[in-house]
């Protein structure tokens, strides 16, 4: 780095120190968005954004790879060869900042990237307006009159004075701060880096970069430098024709889809907060409903309460009553018949049989096993069950209050009195509560057995389908006909009527064979086919005919010999009593 741009540097910290405490510092492009400072050295990425050099340094590098490097221009300039030789090189990739795009940092560092002249502008402007006296950046003692722009450093009039004696500042260019400030606006000669005092005025189309004339005069004499004003317009129409003819449309192209989607977002975020709102609407509703339906349950449950101790009271108070009635009566009469002379007992049997005849008549008498305090074992709370609607929601959970009466079930179908040996039949069981209203809910506990009432070791195997609202399907084949016993037990207890009678008949036996003449007619003459009638036949054939011997002399069925068409098939141990060929059946044809 030359001193000049040492010196620059130097100059932007102190300005940084003096200007940004005061929050002067207004102007973005004049400040470093790593270190958000003024820039110091500012040179461009290749992604064309800007940062100070030291600020580049000291980003993490991404990936680094090894390439093949041809030294640049700048090589061939600062050793003087135009020739260009091939040496191996690390290439250092990093993230730009501000975009994230990848960029390749030269071999050299951040010094061989392009000098952001631009943003030096900005820079030296935003120090011009800054309200306050400049400093000498010299002496320090001064306030600066003028710029140096070669060195980049404000002075006063002595260091002016000074600057212009020494031979090797003499040519420097120094222009009066106040000009400056009323410009507005910097035109700031870009110099050499190479030879401080010269400007940039030619441009060298092979090397493809501005030089100065003493570069051109010493470093690029064989090439063809010409007059940066006669090249700008074939650069800058180049410049020109991508930003206008393809940058700028795509921008409009960008701006309009990033609106749509910044749109987009806009009505998601309103619609997800509607929605949201919605939910929070309904939540709280529901939880009203909800709490609604709670007070309701518990309401019920506490007028049933008080309906099941008023039935308590009631039954309490009545057998109360009766004992009291039973106990006068009984202890009146055995002290009278203890106590009692015979005329005492003669003269008060009367109305002692009356009474006692009355008490035995008409008194409460409930048979114990009809008695059955309710203890409330029979309510429960069914969270799963529908409960029907509040305000429009649907809410689950219901109060049950039903107790199988095993004195009110009923059993529905006739497949509880008939069945037929072979074939499924079935019964439903439906459990009753006290009232006789169907009960809503399975559960029970149900119990059925078919035994033979002949056979005890002859049983049905049964199947119990609960069917989840109070009835229960039964299902059962029985093998063999008879009579037998079923029992239906809720809870181990019968049902009323249990044990029920089950008659099973036989199954209805089906012929096998054809009704025919005889065989020799049915199976064409065949000497094979048989007949399961008593006929013979001669010649070897094994099945009966017309007039022959045995034969029933009318239509018959070639499997049983029956001569009823519309009949059983005979069992086997008829045709070995009525046949002394035992059972034949005709071949099938």
């Amino acid at each position: 780095m030359s001193e000049c741009e040492q010196r620059g540097n130097t100059e932007q910290q102190t300005l940084r120190s003096e200007h940004e405490p005061n929050g002067s510092l207004v102007n973005p492009r004049a400040v470093c968005n790593v270190c958000r400072r003024l820039y110091r050295d500012p040179k461009i990425l290749p992604c064309l954004h800007t940062f100070c050099s030291d600020c580049i340094s000291q980003l993490e590098p991404f990936s680094v790879s090894a390439r093949s490097h041809r030294d640049g221009p700048e090589g061939s300039r600062e050793g003087g060869e135009g020739a260009e030789e091939d040496r191996p090189a690390v290439t250092v990739t990093v993230l730009c900042p501000d975009c994230d795009s990848e960029v390749d940092i030269p071999p050299s560092g951040p010094g061989g990237l392009s000098t952001d002249h631009l943003a030096l502008d900005e820079v030296f402007l935003e120090t011009l307006v800054t309200d306050g006296p400049l400093g000498c950046d010299l002496c320090g003692e001064g306030g600066a009159e003028s710029r140096c722009e070669v060195c980049c450093v404000n002075l006063c009039e002595f260091c002016c004075q000074a600057h212009r004696r020494q031979k090797r500042t003499a040519s420097h260019s120094l222009q009066c701060l106040e000009e400056l400030k009323s410009r507005g606006r910097l035109s700031r000669p870009v110099l050499c880096s190479l030879h401080p005092g010269q400007e940039l005025r030619l441009f060298c189309q092979p090397c493809d970069l501005p030089v100065c004339l003493e570069c051109a005069t010493l470093l690029h004499r064989d090439h063809r430098c010409r007059p940066t004003r006669d090249v700008i317009n074939r650069h800058g129409d180049r410049i020109r024709e991508l930003v206008a003819v393809h940058l700028r449309p795509r921008m409009e192209r960008l701006r309009d889809s990033l609106q749509k989607v910044e749109t987009s977002q806009e009505t998601l975020q309103a619609r997800v907060d509607a929605t949201a709102n919605e939910v929070r609407a309904f939540a709280r509703a529901y939880a009203r409903a909800v709490e609604a339906h709670c007070l309701s349950l518990l309401h019920g449950l506490e007028e049933l309460r008080v309906q099941r101790r008023n039935q308590l009271h009631l039954q309490k108070a009545q057998l109360q009553q009766a004992l009291l009635d039973v106990g006068g009566g009984v202890e009146f009469a055995e002290r009278l018949l203890s106590c009692g002379s015979d005329a005492e007992i003669l003269s008060a049997k009367g109305v002692t049989l009356r009474r006692l005849t009355s008490l035995v008549e008409n008194s409460y008498d409930p048979h114990p096993a009809t008695v059955a305090p309710d203890d409330g074992s029979g309510i429960s709370f069914l969270p799963r069950d529908p409960a029907g609607e509040v305000d429009g929601y649907p809410v689950v959970g219901v109060i049950n209050s039903k107790t199988v009466d095993l004195s009110k079930c009923t059993i529905e179908g006739e497949g509880l009195q008939k069945g037929k040996e072979g074939q499924q039949s079935h019964f439903t069981l439906v459990c009753r509560d006290s009232a006789g209203e169907q009960v809503t809910r399975g559960g029970e506990h149900v119990l059925v057995s078919i035994v033979h009432k002949e056979k005890k070791s002859c049983t049905v195997e049964t199947s119990v389908v609960d069917n989840s609202d109070g009835s229960y399907r039964v299902s059962y084949t029985p093998e063999e006909p008879g009579t037998y016993s079923v029992w239906v037990c809720v809870k181990a207890q019968h049902v009323k009527g249990s044990p029920f009678v089950l008659s099973v008949k036989r199954k209805f036996r089906r012929h096998s064979g054809t009704f025919h003449c005889c065989s020799f007619c049915s199976s064409g003459g065949a000497k094979e086919a048989r007949c399961g009638c008593a006929g013979t036949m001669p010649g070897g054939f094994k099945g009966c005919g017309h007039g022959h011997k045995g034969h029933p002399g009318k239509p018959h069925w070639s499997c049983c010999g029956s001569t009823v068409e519309q009949s059983e098939c005979l069992p086997q141990s008829v045709l070995a009593a009525v046949s002394p060929r035992g059972h034949l059946r005709t071949v099938e044809l």
